[in-house]
């Protein structure tokens, strides 16, 4: 029985290793982004590596019946290829923005990479998916705490656009601190008793309440967008704005 299911080609031992070795490793993964309560988790990434993998073992193996065929030409790549273009619409499906606010990228790269190290491990590359693993880890955790240590020429700002009499910004400040920030600057743009929001800003219930807007410049070695994360889900909150050094604005 053994030697019968060794002898089939793509359906032996070797390959269900590789299955084995994406399932692992893309649970690796996927345990880091459990951890950090990512909406990509565990299960994610498990299977998304795994069916990459599969996949990959398809492309390698799945045809060889046809490999003499007169008449019939084929590319195994393209299999591969198409991995690659369906889990950009998953990890596309991960990003959302919220009042101003990108979010999920950096858990769509990573879905995105538990593929690349599932086809890796199909491919027969059991070293580049182990290496790739350990930078992802290098990449989660040591960029993270380097750019914590990475000094700052200037501050962030956060410009708050938030009901009055709501204790918001009391609430902002705290939230502040607890993520490890300090306000250095705070400058109000728009004076509460001459500020009203629009219907077409806030819509009707929030338009005949006075609103502030509030420039505060916060410097530390938290995460300026998980600090606006938070910001924007204060109630009374209307609008959140960063910008950080260095940035853009794309």
């Amino acid at each position: 029985m053994h030697d019968a299911f060794s002898s089939s080609l793509g359906q032996g031992w070797p390959q269900l290793a590789d299955l084995a070795l994406a399932f692992v490793l893309t649970s690796l993964i996927g345990l880091e982004r459990r951890a950090k309560r990512k909406s990509a988790g565990l299960r994610t990434h498990a299977l998304v590596g795994l069916g990459a993998a599969l996949f990959m073992l398809v492309s390698k193996y799945g045809f060889a019946d046809l490999m003499d065929a007169d008449n019939v030409s084929f590319d195994p790549s393209r299999i591969a290829a198409q991995v690659v273009s369906g889990v950009g619409f998953l990890g596309g499906g991960l990003i959302f923005v919220r009042r101003d606010v990108v979010r999920g990228l950096t858990t769509a790269a990573i879905v995105w990479v538990s593929a690349a190290v599932g086809m890796a491990c199909g491919a027969g590359l059991p070293l580049l998916a182990l290496a790739v693993v350990a930078l992802h880890f290098l990449t989660v955790w040591g960029f993270t705490k380097l750019g914590d240590h990475l000094p700052d020429v200037e501050p962030s700002r956060l410009l708050l656009t938030y009901e009055e009499g709501r204790g918001v910004l009391r609430t902002a400040l705290g939230h502040c601190t607890e993520r490890g920030f300090a306000v250095t600057e705070t400058q109000v743009t728009q004076d509460a008793r001459d500020a009203r929001a629009t219907q077409d800003d806030v819509g009707d219930d929030v338009a005949r309440a006075p609103r502030t807007r509030l420039t505060l410049a916060v410097a530390g070695e938290g995460s300026v967008p998980e600090l606006v994360a938070e910001l924007i889900e204060i109630p009374g909150m209307l609008a959140v704005n960063a910008r950080q050094p260095g940035m853009s604005g794309e």
